[in-house]
């Protein structure tokens, strides 16, 4: 593994991807005269007039599916490129994306403030090591413009990373806590009301510094977080409630959003809560800092994690958050 003094002198100078991807959709308008046929016919009495086509119906207006701004840590040509892999899947989904150097995270700033004053669009900001220090500045920027940030992602950040900010409407922080390179266990700043969740993999052995970017099941979460985002209101099932996690060796790494109480029924256990949820029960268990068998008191309240769904869901089952 690189040792930071040796990587202290070696920053690569910053890149900023040139453009924003932009689609869109030509659609042809059907003109009278090509189809009422010959041009001399136009002219002529006894033409039969033809029936023009009817014209397709414009599909509905798309939401705005928000714009991604992603940051690479030190040496991040070399070692962050697994930001670069997660852009190109975002824009595969059809979600403005790019990816930038940590040390141009001021000027991305002014860029961001300025894009969102022409076009509101949500606010993605994720960033891998000195990335996700970046992610936070940003957001704390945002903050003093009265900007909301819809969502930030911080993987595996530096220890000088701040808290997380008002604005951001949901935070979710992937860290190794026993590492020098990264490390951050980023904090909710005071009274924070958005939805926060922290998961640390210290206990995964086959995840590193290097790696932890690169995980293609947690790219795949993401980019369905983010591509329900402009359908998912961040209020949505009452407040949220923060969730730490270590999350244990040999288990799939799952990232929910925040957590929401329940309360216990007679009989209630946090091994039958979970059940019940269909959540895992370490979920359970390492939350609430009970035994799974023991029972609860009637009306006890148990915090289990759930995921933001997006409007079309909320008619489902209350408080699953599945």
């Amino acid at each position: 593994m690189t040792c930071p003094t040796r990587t202290a002198g070696f920053l690569i100078s910053a890149m900023l991807a040139g453009g924003i991807l932009q689609g869109g959709v030509d659609i042809a308008a059907a003109d009278p005269a090509v189809a009422a046929g010959p041009l001399g016919a136009i002219f002529s009495d006894t033409v039969t007039p033809v029936a023009l086509p009817p014209v397709a119906r414009q599909p509905p207006a798309i939401a705005p599916r928000g714009r991604a701004y992603l940051f690479r840590g030190a040496l991040g040509p070399i070692f962050s490129r697994g930001m670069d892999r997660l852009t190109d899947r975002l824009e595969q989904a059809g979600i403005t994306a790019d990816v930038n150097e940590f040390t141009i995270c001021s000027l991305i700033a002014d860029r961001v403030i300025r894009e969102y004053r022409v076009d509101p669009a949500p606010i993605i900001l994720i960033g891998h090591s000195m990335g996700g220090y970046c992610a936070l500045k940003i957001a704390e920027a945002l903050q003093d413009q009265h900007i909301p940030v819809s969502l930030v992602v911080t993987i595996d950040p530096a220890h000088i990373a701040p808290e997380v900010p008002h604005n951001v409407e949901r935070f979710i922080n992937i860290f190794l806590s026993k590492d020098v390179l990264g490390g951050g266990d980023v904090k909710p700043s005071q009274g924070y009301p958005g939805h926060y969740a922290s998961f640390d993999l210290s206990q995964h052995d086959e995840v590193s510094h290097i790696n932890i970017d690169k995980m293609d099941a947690v790219h795949a979460q993401l980019i369905s977080k983010i591509v329900q985002l402009a359908t998912t209101p961040a209020k949505a099932g009452g407040a949220p409630l923060a969730l730490r996690y270590v999350v244990p060796p040999n288990v799939a790494i799952e990232l929910w959003d925040s957590g929401i109480p329940v309360y216990a029924r007679p009989g209630d256990t946090l091994q039958t809560i979970a059940g019940l949820y269909h959540v895992p029960l370490w979920s359970v268990t390492q939350v609430n800092k009970g035994a799974d068998s023991q029972p609860l008191i009637p009306g006890e309240r148990v915090t289990i994690p759930r995921h933001l769904v997006p409007l079309a869901e909320l008619s489902g089952p209350p408080l699953s958050g599945h």
